[in-house]
Formats: C-alpha cells, sequence, structure tokens
C-alpha cells in the first residue's frame, strides 16, 4: 500500500483546553437548553420553596457529681468519660420517650393556644396550618415527624449540645425547641434522683406504718390504765423499761436500714451482673469469708456493748463511749485494710466503669454485713430484757410491755421521721446535670432556603449536565469527526472538505461546486485534494485511473468524484469521469442527461465509443454514464471488456475519475480497485462510524491494492479538536473588487 503520511500516526495528541472549548461550541445550543431548563427549575422551586424556620436551644451537660448530704447514695452506673457520656445523653434526647412527652407538650400548647395558626408540623400534610379545616396527627405521628425536624449536635470538644428545630412556623420552632430542653431536663433528674426516690419513697411508707402502729399501742396502753387504774411502776423497772425500749427502737430502726441498704445492694449488683458476672460472684464469696465474717461480728458486737454501756454508766457515760469508739476505729481499720487488699486484686485490670461499680458494691456490702452484725446483737438484747421483764411481778407485766412499746414506737417514729426528711433533702439537693444556657428564640427570618443559593446551584448544575452531555455524547459516538481520528489509526489521510453549505436543497450548482463556484472554499479543498493525490506517489505518470468509493452511503462520493474530476479538468488535464455505480448511478443527473446510453451498452455492442463519452461545458471534463443497468454489475466490472475499455481510455485522458458503489455493501468497488492505479476512500464526518471505515481500508488493502488514501468529507473546523487543521488555504469568497483573502482551515 502506498501510503504517504503526513503526520507521525505513532504519536497520540491529548486534548488541550482549546479542544475542549471546541467541544463546547460544537454543543453550544444542548449546552444552552440544558442549562436554561435548570436555572428554570431552580427559579421555579426558589419561589414556590416555604419559608423554613430554625429555632435553637443550648445545652450545657455535666456528669453527676452527687448528693450534698450523702454523695456515696447517688447512682452514678455510667462514668465512661465526657465523650461517652455525652453520646449516651444525645442518645437520650433522640429517644422515643423524650419525644413522646415532646409531642404531647406541643399537643397542650395547642389546646390552650388562643392563635392556632401558629401551628404547622402537628397538621396532617394534607391540612394547610393556615386554613379554617386542619387534622391533628396522632401522637405516634408526631413523634416520627420530630425524628426528621430536630437536629441534636455536640459542639466539638465541649459539653455543649445544640437542639435545633425547623419548621414553617417561627413560633412552633421556638416552642418544640423549649420543650426539647424542659423534658430532657425532667427526665433527667427524675433519673439522676432515681435511688433517692425509691429510699424517699420506702421511709415514707414506714412513717406511715409505724405512726399507726403507735397510735394503736397507745391506745391499747390508754385502755389497759383506764381497766386497770393508774400504777404506780417502781423506778428500777421504768429504768428497764427506757433500756429495753431504746434497744428495741435501735433494733426496728436496724431493721430498717438493713431492708434499704438491701434494696441497694440489689440494685448495684444486677448493674454488675450484667457488666460482669465473675465479679460479682467473686464479691459474694468475699462477703461470706470466714475472717471478714468474724470482724462484721465484732464490729456489730462492740457497737452494742457502747451502747449498753453508755445507757447504763450514767455519769461515766462519756468515758466509755470514748473507749469502745476508739476500739470501734481500731477494729474498722483492720476491716479496712483487709477489704482494700481485696479491692486490689478485683480492681487491677479492671475497666473504669467496672471498678466504680465493684467499688459501690463492695461498700454497700460492708455497710450490709455491719447492719446484719448490729442487728442480730440487738435482738440478743432485746430478748434479754425480755427475760427480766418475765421476771416482774404478774400485776406489772402487760402494764411494763405497753410502756416499753409505746417508748419504743415513739422513739422509731422519731428515728423514721429523722431518716424521711433526710431522704427528702437528699433527694432534692441533687440538681440534676443539665443546664439551659440558651432557650430557643422565635427566629425573625427565615433560615430557608436561600434562594439565591438555589438559583446559583441550579444555574451550575444545568451548566454541568449541559457539559457532560457534551461529552458524554461525544465519548459515546463512535463516528469520525477529525482527521486527527483517522491518522491516530495509521490510515493516510489526503484532505478534509468542509462543509458545502446548501447542498441539501438539491441545487446542481452546489454538488459540481468547482464549476459552478470556483471561489468557495469547498473548491480550494477540493483543489488541494487534488495535489495531493498528484503526489501520493512518486511516478505521477503512473496514476492516471482514480477510484472514488466510501463505506456506506450517503458519504458523499459522487460529489467528490465529480468535483476532483472538474478540479483536474481546470489545471488543464484533460479528465473523463467513468459512472461505475451500476446499482444507483448519479452522475447522468448532476450534467442533466439521459443514462442511456452508456459503458455498459458500449460492452453489449449497443452504442458506440463515441456515443458513451459525453462532453461537459468544463474545458477538458467529458463524462460516461452507467448505462443499462446488468443484473450482474460485479462481472461486468470485473470483465475483460472494462479492462479493455479502461486502457483505451487511459489513452485518451490524462485522468479517469471513476465513481462506484460503497465497498462495505458490495464487491464491486473492491473489484474495481484491483484495476486502478489509485483508490480513494470517502468518509464522512460525524456520520462514517470508525468501524467501518477500518473495515472498508481492509477491504482496499488487497495484494493488488491501490489504495493511496482517506478524504475526510463534510467536516467543519469548530467539531475539530486539533489546533493543526492548517495544512492549506482556500480562498474565501471576494466582495466587490477585493483581493481574496487567505483563510486558514
Amino acid at each position: 500500500m502506498n501510503n504517504i503520511q503526513m503526520n507521525n500516526t505513532n504519536t497520540h495528541e491529548s486534548h488541550t483546553l482549546r479542544d475542549y472549548i471546541n467541544l463546547v461550541k460544537l454543543n453550544f445550543v444542548p449546552i444552552f437548553l440544558i442549562s436554561l431548563t435548570g436555572l428554570l427549575v431552580a427559579i421555579i422551586y426558589a419561589i414556590n420553596a416555604p419559608n423554613i424556620y430554625k429555632s435553637t436551644t443550648v445545652l450545657k451537660l455535666s456528669k453527676p457529681q452527687g448528693s450534698v448530704l450523702q454523695g456515696s447514695l447517688l447512682p452514678e452506673f455510667q462514668d465512661f468519660g465526657s465523650d461517652r457520656f455525652i453520646a449516651n445523653e444525645i442518645e437520650i434526647l433522640k429517644s422515643y420517650r423524650l419525644r413522646e412527652k415532646v409531642a404531647n407538650s406541643l399537643l397542650d400548647s395547642f389546646k390552650i393556644s388562643n392563635s392556632q395558626n401558629k401551628f404547622s408540623l402537628i397538621f396532617e400534610e394534607s391540612s394547610n396550618f393556615q386554613s379554617g379545616s386542619n387534622q391533628i396527627k396522632t401522637v405516634p405521628s408526631i413523634v416520627s415527624m420530630l425524628s426528621s425536624r430536630v437536629s441534636i449536635d455536640q459542639k466539638r470538644g465541649l459539653d455543649i449540645v445544640e437542639v435545633s428545630v425547623e419548621s414553617p412556623s417561627p413560633t412552633e420552632s421556638a416552642l418544640i425547641a423549649n420543650c426539647y430542653a424542659a423534658a430532657y431536663k425532667e427526665i433527667n433528674l427524675s433519673y439522676n434522683r432515681m435511688q433517692l426516690t425509691v429510699i424517699k419513697n420506702f421511709l415514707a411508707q414506714q412513717r406511715n406504718d409505724k405512726l399507726s402502729e403507735l397510735a394503736g399501742v397507745e391506745e391499747t396502753l390508754k385502755n389497759y390504765k383506764e381497766q386497770r387504774g393508774i400504777v404506780e411502776l417502781p423506778e428500777q423497772t421504768k429504768e428497764l423499761i427506757r433500756q429495753s425500749s431504746d434497744f428495741q427502737a435501735k433494733m426496728n430502726a436496724a431493721k430498717i436500714d438493713l431492708t434499704m441498704s438491701e434494696k441497694t445492694l440489689n440494685q448495684y449488683k444486677e448493674e454488675l451482673k450484667k457488666k460482669a458476672p465473675d465479679i460479682t460472684n467473686y464479691i459474694e464469696n468475699l462477703a461470706t469469708e470466714p475472717y471478714i465474717k468474724k470482724l462484721y461480728d465484732q464490729l456489730g458486737e462492740l457497737k452494742v456493748q457502747r451502747d449498753r454501756a453508755v445507757s447504763s454508766s450514767g455519769a461515766n457515760s462519756q468515758r466509755m463511749q470514748k473507749e469502745f469508739d476508739t476500739k470501734i476505729n481500731d477494729l474498722q481499720d483492720k476491716l479496712s485494710n483487709q477489704l482494700s487488699v481485696y479491692k486490689a486484686g478485683i480492681l487491677a485490670s479492671s475497666p473504669t466503669e467496672i471498678k466504680e461499680l465493684t467499688n459501690k458494691v463492695i461498700e454497700e456490702e460492708i455497710k450490709n454485713q455491719s447492719i446484719v452484725a448490729s442487728f442480730r446483737k440487738l435482738n440478743e438484747i432485746v430478748s434479754d430484757y425480755d427475760k427480766k421483764m418475765n421476771l416482774l411481778p404478774t400485776s406489772s407485766i402487760d402494764l411494763v410491755r405497753l410502756e416499753r412499746e409505746q417508748s419504743a414506737y415513739e422513739k422509731l417514729y422519731t428515728l423514721v421521721e429523722e431518716r424521711y426528711q433526710e431522704a427528702i433533702i437528699n433527694e432534692q439537693s441533687v440538681p440534676g446535670n443539665v443546664l439551659i444556657i440558651d432557650e430557643g428564640l422565635v427566629p425573625t427570618r427565615p433560615a430557608k432556603p436561600n434562594r439565591l443559593l438555589i438559583v446559583i446551584i441550579g444555574l451550575v448544575l444545568g451548566v454541568g449536565m449541559g457539559i457532560g452531555f457534551a461529552f458524554v455524547r461525544n465519548y459515546l459516538d463512535n463516528t469520525v469527526k477529525t482527521p486527527e481520528d483517522i491518522s491516530n489509526r495509521n490510515i493516510n489521510i489526503l484532505a478534509w472538505i468542509p462543509r458545502i453549505e446548501g447542498i441539501e436543497s438539491g441545487n446542481k450548482d452546489f454538488e459540481f461546486i468547482v464549476a459552478k463556484k470556483p471561489d468557495a472554499s469547498a473548491s480550494e479543498a477540493f483543489r488541494a485534494l487534488r495535489t495531493r493525490i498528484k503526489f501520493s506517489k512518486l511516478d505521477k505518470e503512473t496514476l492516471k485511473t482514480i477510484l472514488v468509493t466510501s463505506p456506506t452511503a450517503q458519504e458523499g462520493k459522487t460529489t467528490t468524484a465529480i468535483n476532483l474530476a472538474g478540479s483536474f479538468a481546470l489545471a488543464n488535464f484533460k479528465t473523463i469521469i467513468l459512472d461505475a455505480d451500476l446499482r444507483k448511478p448519479r452522475i447522468h443527473s448532476i450534467f442533466n442527461q439521459k443514462r442511456f446510453p452508456g459503458f455498459t451498452d458500449y460492452f453489449f455492442g449497443q452504442a458506440t465509443f463515441d456515443e458513451v463519452v459525453r462532453k461537459s461545458e468544463v474545458n477538458n471534463l467529458d463524462y460516461v454514464t452507467a448505462g443499462t443497468i446488468p443484473p450482474n454489475p460485479s462481472e461486468i466490472l470485473g470483465s475483460t471488456q472494462m479492462e479493455a475499455f479502461l486502457e483505451k481510455l487511459k489513452t485518451k485522458y490524462d485522468y479517469i475519475i471513476i465513481d462506484s458503489p460503497p465497498i462495505i455493501a458490495v464487491t464491486d468497488s473492491e473489484i474495481l480497485s484491483s484495476l486502478v492505479d489509485g483508490t480513494l476512500l470517502v468518509v464522512s464526518a460525524n456520520n462514517t462510524e470508525m468501524e467501518l471505515m477500518e473495515k472498508a481500508v481492509q477491504l482496499l488493502s488487497h495484494e493488488h491494492s491501490s489504495f493511496i488514501g482517506v478524504l475526510l468529507n463534510n467536516f467543519t473546523y469548530r467539531s475539530g479538536y486539533g489546533s493543526y487543521y492548517k495544512y492549506y488555504y482556500y480562498y474565501s469568497r471576494p466582495t466587490n473588487g477585493s483581493k481574496k483573502s487567505k483563510i486558514k482551515v
């Protein structure tokens, strides 16, 4: 194959900014329409979008620090660090329970509001909150709505949480934000006071029970005295009653303390068992360890002995109490030291959360065992006093028992009342760990939508989608667009012909443009093609017969053949054009002549050589029409008569231009290409597919190949990517008397 490469086809040029600008220019209309559509949609949306108002309440969260009076009783079950604590509280803020409280508060506010049109989110979406007929949502519906309308965020690195609410109603947004803060503060406070509330309620019940029991004993004592008369008891008996009632009251108080301690201990153990069941079992075994149990018993016995000695020592009570306190403190230190050893072993490798909870369980276990030991000893003392009372005279035993019960219940009621009042103070002293820094204010201007931003985004997206459409369409378009597409596939590109404006109208002047409009840019392009063909072979004398074909139909091969022949004729070369397209011949119609007689008629002896060769209006240009269409065009074109006919034409003409059928459709052009000196393949820009062009080149590249290159037809400069398409000049149409100006392509 005799190919003269105009460019280094092994070098693939990368696209430049100018290439992309050219692509945008080529697709300017669809890009503009898509951009305009995006802008209009954005404008319509921005105009019709409802105003959304945003209100924010700011909360400061801190970890619970305990009660003012008795911090050790507070249930600090979760001490995982500030970040985790805040994360847990945020989940509480998002909980269904809290949103349900907010929903109920919102509905209550709506019912008592004098201006119900200030509400929006509580109405069904089908209702207009400014209209008169509104359907109220149910509580579950409002709860579900709140999850999407309320945002809860922690400020980075701070214990500050912002609760933001969006609503079409500014008043409603502020109301929901404040309801959220109030509901969360209430839940948080009740949670922090949970254990103390349980203790307070228990003591309240005990207080009422003991008051009823005291009233019953007093009524019984009163009736007894009325029936038996007032009996004066000896001083020794009165002292026995006093001491006995004192220990009876202390035993009953110890029993109440034991009940409360067991409730608290069980609560701690349940929590610890969920997190570390092995440690729970270990602590339970620790409490029954013989040495520890012995220390508990000794400690309880010393406390009872102290109480007994103080009650019976009179003036020496302070000295006796001091001595016993010293012994008790020594024993408590010994117990603490022993327990610290066990604690160190348990808490050595435990997480902070487990350490805190384990320490609480151990402390409460110690307290519980101490109360058990004290209760046991007090029970023994009360039993001893009961035995002493049984030794009294029979007439005074009942009165003594009633007197002791009354005194014991009075003292017990007093103790319970004191503990109850202390529990109330403890509960109220827990402030919670939520501080409302800023309440939600009624916004004066909408937070959404940002209409200018919506329009800008719509415009940007529209332009982006338009440009994206251009690139996608270009990427999916597999047609030949530029000379670069041809040369990059190692196919010789001879020239390209610009699009001939007006050729679609059917005017023959535009089709045979080199003769009718010699000053047109297309005419100059055909003259450039003539020059390229002349120098496509080293031996110019061997290039006389030139075949013009194309991969498929409607690619401009006939127009190319006629104008190429005309350009040779205008250069004073004797030229003839042969219409060898025996499928759909067109040469005769361009010259406004009949198809008969043609060269097929000459082959069958129905016309002479002089009859089939006709003169055209252009000097040095003759033409031969197809003539009668035979049933076997391929055999006719490959016959010896065809070879002889071409040899005869060579003796009379400088150049023979042959128009042939598309090579992909039929084999006619492939046959003719073996008979001619050069074959020109015409492809149409933005029409011929790459695969078809490559297939056509492959068919023309046979053993006796005459393929000289490809002509790109209907090419427009603005459709090109490359910036080097300037290898020839053509003359533009001259204006009145003006010189021809050179235009680069």
